[in-house]
């Protein structure tokens, strides 16, 4: 029997508000990192949930715990946020590695070029959206990272980002212009 159909004869959302399929752990439980946050809401308690909007950040002025929480309204000297959901972490994470690919050398020695490698593998396995990370495992097997040169990471990143934004209906990045977008800038 496929998860969706028994996702159905247990009466649990299939997808959430955002139309996203919603993704359950291995005990039939949404996953809190693999669904946004209005699904994940969605499917433990049935209904779509109001999210307060939060205050505006409480800076800490001066460095002083003390006087920032003097400032606000709240107990917490720090805006309350609530743990990121797959959009954040996606957002977030992509920005890293596209980072990382911008820092990476151009012309890479052997070590470095392995150090990658096995980056990639840890941070596909240890990702905290264990749908994602499989996916991502899943990539990295049929597309072996290209860590040659700085470009070539680069444009493999870019492949593998565009790979998720296929499926997620999102427009692919031309990969040509990954430079651009995530080392030097745009030519204004």
């Amino acid at each position: 029997m496929t998860q969706e159909v028994q996702e159905r004869q247990d009466s649990k959302p299939v997808y959430g508000s955002s139309g996203r399929k919603i993704i359950y752990d291995e005990n039939g439980k949404p996953c809190r990192t693999c669904n946004t946050l209005l699904d994940f809401q969605m499917a433990t308690h049935g209904t779509k949930v109001n999210i307060p909007t939060p205050k505006p950040s409480l800076a800490i002025p001066n460095d002083s715990p003390k006087e920032a929480s003097k400032s606000a309204d709240s107990p917490y000297p720090y805006q309350k946020e609530y743990p990121p959901d797959v959009t954040k972490l996606g957002n977030h994470s992509w920005t890293l590695l596209h980072t990382i690919a911008a820092a990476y050398p151009e012309k890479p020695s052997i070590e470095q070029q392995n150090e990658m490698k096995t980056f990639l593998n840890i941070f596909a396995k240890i990702y905290p959206c264990w749908y994602c990370g499989k996916d991502f495992q899943s990539f990295i097997k049929k597309n072996e990272p290209k860590v040659m040169t700085q470009d070539d990471f680069g444009k493999w990143l870019c492949n593998a980002h565009n790979s998720v934004n296929i499926k997620l209906g999102k427009p692919k990045f031309k990969c040509e212009l990954w430079k651009k977008r995530w080392k030097d800038g745009w030519d204004e």
